[in-house]
């Protein structure tokens, strides 16, 4: 394990290491660090939790040069939330170079006191949002991020799902020619992979696994939907359900969509959350979502990552994502502060390898079937039914096979011969046993119709 030391830093900048406490670097600092330091594209896959954020604000620390006084470094976020978050750790940087200046430029703030901010000077380092950066920059002309040598796009995916690329996309392509890009985000989409050719140069890619961890303290309850869709299945679920909050994961956002307007049929109080949503229809969802207002509340992955919530009693997974850790990640919304939860999870013919995938990782499954509410536990999921004649083979098997005997020459044999004798009577009596039960139920009928046929 590497040491901070080991990357030769500058003093400012092990001073903003210090005033973090920071002691030894995370698995992800370890390698983005010295490859961004020098200049190096990057791109670095991981979640939350894993030090992602300082692995490169200390580089853009140890990058940038108060004296010189033009901006040097853009970090972006896709919400105001995340871009605040981010604001609040590099302001430490203060600490250590109390001349270096850093601004949040997010939509909800004064927009004219930004205007006249930057009329008297332009930040070191500027952290926003891509609309009001794109608005300042190219709108206004205000914010002069031409001459910027870094830009570092945090979320990336979900910056990708909110539509916000574009935004990024028309101020980058106005900055240096030589500009330094690190990516950040849990996932690499296909559709990210265009914008990262355009303008990476041989990037570093730098991917941290992080194991997920199973809460014991929720409930995993498979859940088949047979012909149904998701929307028909959860409304067999809800009537034998009181959540506070019930998060609804969608894989989709087409799916989200069409989820939240049926359970708004219903009269049920709805809030949706996913990147095809207006930027004002989504600040009202999360306010919603923060405040608890509603019961229910419908989102995809990558849209839920901004919500953190307490309250959250059940989840419901439509299906299971490409990547199962964030089923895990879906389950532990609930069971938290040592809370109990529950995790419904709907399925189709198609989950199988999922299931089973997961099943090996630890989970154990309940099985149950939903009719209005009403729960019927079925056998557990991947156990065959045995036939009578299979159940029948077992318990003739275990008849003959007795523990600690010795082998004897032949026994083999012996014991197959004695197994299929008894299997046939077995049989007969079976048969037997049909032809009585459709004799008695002959006489029944025979008899019903001679008491009650004139009546017919």
């Amino acid at each position: 394990m590497k040491k901070f030391e080991d990357f030769a830093l500058s003093s400012r900048t092990m001073k903003f290491i210090a005033l973090n406490h920071f002691t030894q670097p995370t698995p992800i600092q370890e390698q983005v660090i010295p490859a961004a330091v020098s200049g190096r594209d990057v791109i670095g896959l991981s979640r939350t939790g894993t030090g992602k954020s300082h692995a490169f604000l200390i580089p853009v620390m140890e990058r940038t040069d108060s004296s010189i006084d033009h901006v040097q470094a853009v970090i972006t976020a896709p919400t105001r939330e995340l871009a605040a978050q981010l604001y609040e750790k590099a302001k430490l940087m203060n600490k250590a170079d109390p001349s270096l200046r850093i601004r949040l430029y997010v939509g909800g703030k004064d927009r004219e006191k930004d205007l006249r901010q930057l009329k008297a000077s332009q930040p070191h380092i500027a952290i926003g949002t891509p609309g009001r950066i794109r608005d300042l920059f190219l709108n206004e002309g205000a914010l002069r991020i031409d001459q910027a040598e870094m830009l570092v796009i945090d979320e990336a995916d979900m910056t990708l799902e909110y539509g916000f690329l574009n935004e990024i996309d028309a101020f980058a392509g106005r900055m240096g020619e030589h500009l330094q890009m690190l990516s950040f985000s849990a996932t690499m989409p296909d559709q990210l992979k265009p914008f990262i050719r355009k303008y990476m140069h041989e990037p570093v890619t730098v991917r941290i696994g992080e194991e997920a961890r199973l809460n014991p303290k929720i409930r995993h309850i498979l859940v088949p939907c047979y012909h149904h869709t998701y929307l028909e299945t959860i409304r067999s679920i809800l009537p034998g359900i009181q959540p506070y909050v019930c998060l609804i994961f969608a894989n989709t956002r087409d799916e989200a969509h069409e989820i939240a307007e049926g359970l708004r049929e219903q009269k049920l109080d709805v809030t949706e959350l996913h990147g095809d949503m207006e930027s004002r229809k989504r600040k009202q969802a999360m306010r919603s979502i923060e405040q608890s207002l509603n019961t229910f509340v419908v989102a995809t992955d990558l849209a839920a990552r901004g919500i953190d919530l307490d309250t959250v009693t059940h989840v419901i997974s439509c299906g299971f994502p490409e990547d199962l850790d964030y089923y895990i990640h879906r389950a532990g919304r609930t069971g938290r502060n040592g809370s109990d939860g529950i995790c419904y999870a709907l399925y189709h013919e198609k989950d199988d390898a999922a299931i089973k995938s997961l099943q090996k990782r630890g989970i154990r499954f309940e099985h149950i079937r939903f009719r209005r509410g009403q729960g019927e536990t079925l056998r557990p999921y991947g156990q065959k039914h045995l036939k009578p004649d299979d159940e029948m083979e077992k318990q003739i098997a275990m008849i003959m096979t007795k523990k600690n005997s010795k082998v004897k020459p032949g026994y083999k044999k012996k014991r197959a011969a004695a197994i299929d004798q008894i299997h046939r009577k077995k049989k007969r009596e079976f048969i037997r046993a049909k032809i009585r039960e459709e004799k008695k139920a002959m006489y029944r009928k025979k008899a019903y119709e001679e008491k009650y046929g004139s009546e017919n």
